[in-house]
């Protein structure tokens, strides 16, 4: 869990960046809707409580917290990687919220056209969060039987 979140904070913090460096000039297309366009947020997903900095710092670092406390007691290696995912993408987050100096914003840079600017960490706690619930939900079914379940009726 932690090495998976450890490259997910390097990757992050590594095109990011690049992106400012890169983009700084201008926005670059790719193909189709696809572009990289650099953006910032001060705000949580869809910009929601945007210049509110402080109280989102205090509940992200409650939340890294939790998750890492949590992720101790995953049923196995393909939930530790999702728990990484998750945790090493809000570690990516906040670092920009702390460290760099764009009062308290997240750089975002890939554009789709159909969904808000977004960034590496945001794409990592996605996709940890599915890895999470895909292998939380099958560890249940395949756990769960008339004879282990005394929930269930008879």
């Amino acid at each position: 869990m932690l090495v998976v979140a450890l490259v997910v904070v390097a990757a992050d913090q590594v095109t990011k960046s690049l992106a400012v460096a890169r983009l700084s000039s201008g926005s670059v297309h790719l193909i189709g809707p696809f572009a990289l366009v650099l953006s910032y947020n001060t705000g949580v997903a869809f910009s929601i409580g945007a210049g509110l900095t402080l109280p989102i710092v205090v509940i992200v670092v409650v939340v890294v917290a939790m998750v890492a406390w949590t992720g101790r007691a995953v049923p196995n290696t393909a939930a530790a990687v999702g728990v990484g995912m998750i945790l090493g993408g809000a570690v990516g987050n906040l670092a920009d919220r702390i460290f760099r100096g764009h009062h308290g914003a997240v750089i975002d840079f890939l554009y789709s056209g159909y969904w808000p600017t977004f960034n590496l960490a945001d794409s990592s706690i996605v996709c940890g969060s599915v890895v999470l619930a895909i292998v939380l939900w099958r560890t249940t079914v395949t756990t769960r039987s008339p004879e282990n379940d005394r929930r269930l009726p008879r």
